[in-house]
């Protein structure tokens, strides 16, 4: 048979692209349900594989599992998983030998209770069973292989209460400091974390670090093998709100600490320079400066150096390589995140990786000279990545959502940078509605993130496609306050929460409704969690412009917030106070002072067990709206705390999506038959 022509190949692949464009559909909320979730990057020590984690929904039992997989750098086969369900794996880690990958996993067995925690577990890669290697009662996490393999360091929860004998104690729970809960963990017992050194062979575990007044954190190998860097608060003042942790060593074996750090701020990221002389660190040199890169004699005893000052970019962890001329890490910039490598001895900066994206989850393989990260756009999931040094030869290791993704309809994200009132640029962002067409005119809702040292920008964002599937324009933005734009700008919102954060964003509501006359002025709405919840209810309250709000998570009142959240009085560094300094202005930057004003339809989620914002901020905020007659309804979803909507429940997470298209859907659509997600078949 003759070859078909060049043309003939052209048209055939313009027409299966068009077959395939035709048969793409809207997103959906219940798409969350088949997206999967890569994370976690390690390179094996010869650099020739990467093991990474992979987390997928099991929408029957309303949970999601996660395994680890492998891949080989050269891509000579297909990516394979290791580990397998019903249990999940994470936290994976080559043997120094590169023969064994341990993992942590909770593996009950009947009549085990220590089955029942998080252990450590080695899998042998030439074949075989994982084995258990640890059996603490209460569990491991942290763990990290000593250089020759022989040895695991991992924390591990201990305290009176694990000492105590006899009947067991009440269960009342009594605090005697400030801080006794926190939102990811929920409310503290008496156990603190601590460092224990196994034995691979005969799993015996050493406890080497103790204190009933502290945690320890983060523990690191010196390369010669005979030292152990970690994080610790050791004033004895951690329950009462000091932050002041530094980075200390101690043998491996127990004994003497040896305090590295020196600063008045919190320090922590501890990581040895290949030849053990020398420990870096991120550190602040009081509570509220920005992390910096530090270094300091790995002997302890002087005082540490700056190796790099952070106020452009806020190194999110780092690791040395090139035998100890380099570092590398990953930072936020403008609206993406990209990973960048710092000269020690010219200690300049440069970006490896870039284009309109979000980098992160790092590792670096110093054997392979490669590195290997995660990345994600705006019409696209995480996906594992691999490049050199430099950055270049990039490739793609992992398609986990390729198949669920062509059959998408998704929309691109559209820059636009404005001034506010001050003269200073904010980058926004425009999401155009799915099938846009110039002759019609579309609602617009407005996000705003949390924080506020949060960022929005070019990642994926499944509620954004879905606002855009349902036919709205979407508009986000990072106003001052925001990271990603250096120091000075994020703490640029000092002192006045909703005062030039609130004109920078409605200045960029009018920017874009100036540049776009398809957007209808009459149907905006606007939503956001957190920090973005707080400024949702301040906007409601400010101006009668929106149609309909969602809040999220959200903080009504400052006064009652303070003492009763899990950070206890910690907005003092915004207001220039504590409470008790400034009351007034406490009150003056809460939107339940301004309920009267509302006029604006508001929906308020919030979960039940939120202990970063409680739930009384929700109710408070709820009532005093019914009380003067305001339109407002409250959803409440039990078990989920401040982190509903990104590791909740994922019934729940899908549900917190469908009740903001529901409100939108109803307010900003004109349907007043929109049904609420409680009320569907």
């Amino acid at each position: 048979m003759p070859k078909p022509s060049r043309g003939f190949l052209i048209g055939s692949i313009l027409a299966l692209a068009a077959t395939a464009a035709a048969a793409q559909r809207p997103i959906t909320t219940e798409d969350y349900h088949h997206f999967r979730f890569v994370g976690e990057p390690t390179f094996s020590p010869d650099g020739r594989m990467v093991a990474y984690t992979l987390t997928r929904v099991d929408r029957a039992q309303n949970r999601r599992t996660t395994e680890v997989w492998m891949a080989p750098v050269d891509r000579s086969e297909p990516p394979r998983p290791v580990t397998a369900g019903p249990s999940s794996a994470s936290a994976p880690a080559f043997s120094p030998d590169g023969r064994h990958l341990s993992f942590t996993s909770v593996r009950p067995v009947a009549g085990d209770d220590v089955s029942t925690r998080s252990q450590l577990f080695l899998l042998p890669l030439a074949g075989g069973e994982p084995r258990r290697l640890s059996n603490l009662p209460n569990g491991v996490s942290g763990c990290a292989w000593a250089p020759d393999g022989r040895r695991v360091v991992c924390l591990s929860r201990t305290g009176p209460s694990d000492r105590r004998s006899g009947p067991a104690p009440s269960d009342a729970r009594h605090y005697t400091g400030l801080r006794y809960k926190f939102n990811d963990t929920g409310w503290f017992d008496d156990r603190k974390n601590h460092l224990w050194v196994f034995d691979v062979t005969t799993g015996r575990a050493t406890q080497i670090t103790s204190g009933d007044a502290w945690n320890d954190s983060d523990p690191q190998w010196s390369p010669d093998g005979t030292r152990i860097a970690f994080v610790s608060n050791r004033t004895g003042k951690e329950a009462d709100g000091n932050d002041n942790s530094d980075v200390w060593t101690v043998p491996a074996t127990g004994g003497e600490l040896v305090r590295i750090s020196d600063h008045a701020g919190p320090d922590g990221t501890p990581r040895w320079s290949p030849d053990g002389q020398t420990i870096g660190f991120i550190g602040r040199e009081k509570d509220g400066d920005p992390g910096a890169i530090w270094t300091a004699p790995a002997g302890g005893g002087r005082p540490s150096t700056l190796l790099y000052p952070s106020v452009d970019l806020s190194p999110q962890g780092f690791m040395w390589a090139e035998n100890g001329a380099a570092l590398y890490f990953t930072a936020e910039t403008r609206g993406e995140a990209h990973a960048f490598r710092l000269d020690v001895a010219t200690r300049t900066v440069k970006p490896i990786t870039t284009g309109s994206r979000i980098v992160r989850g790092l590792a670096v393989s110093p054997t392979a000279g490669r590195i290997a990260y995660l990345a994600s756009d705006f019409t696209s999931l995480d996906e594992l990545f691999l490049a050199d040094l430099t950055g270049g030869n990039e490739q793609r290791l992992t398609a986990a959502n390729d198949s669920l993704l062509a059959t998408l309809s998704l929309v691109p994200v559209e820059r636009t940078s404005y001034r506010s009132a001050d003269g200073l640029e904010i980058d926004g962002f425009l999401v155009k509605p799915l099938g846009f067409d110039s002759t019609k005119r579309y609602p617009m809702v407005l996000s705003i993130h949390g924080g506020p040292a949060g960022m929005y920008g070019v990642g994926w964002f499944h509620e954004f496609q879905v606002y855009a599937a349902r036919g709205w324009a979407v508009f986000f933005t990072n106003p001052r306050g925001s990271t990603g734009y250096g120091h000075r700008f994020q703490r640029a919102i000092a002192l006045e929460w909703g005062g030039k954060d609130y004109v920078d964003i409605m200045r960029g509501v009018d920017h874009v409704l100036a540049g776009n006359p398809w957007i209808d002025p009459a149907r905006l709405g606007v939503t956001g969690g957190s920090y973005g919840g707080f400024m949702t209810n301040w906007i409601v309250g400010h101006t009668n412009r929106f149609k309909a709000a969602v809040t999220l998570r959200s903080i009504s009142n400052f006064i009652s917030d303070e003492g009763t959240r899990d950070a206890a009085f910690g907005h003092d560094t915004d207001f220039g106070g504590h409470l008790f300094q400034r009351f007034d202005l406490y009150w003056d930057r809460s939107p339940l002072k301004y309920v009267q004003n509302v006029t604006t339809p508001i929906l308020i989620l919030h979960g039940e067990n939120d202990l970063r914002v409680p739930l009384e901020q929700a109710e408070q905020w709820f009532r005093a709206l019914r009380l003067f007659d305001k339109p407002a309804e409250l959803v409440i979803f039990p078990r989920e705390n401040h982190n509903q909507t990104r590791t909740g429940e994922p019934r729940h997470l899908v549900e917190s999506l469908d009740w903001q298209t529901y409100w939108f859907t109803r307010y900003l659509d004109g349907r007043a038959d929109a049904t609420p997600p409680n009320r569907k078949p």
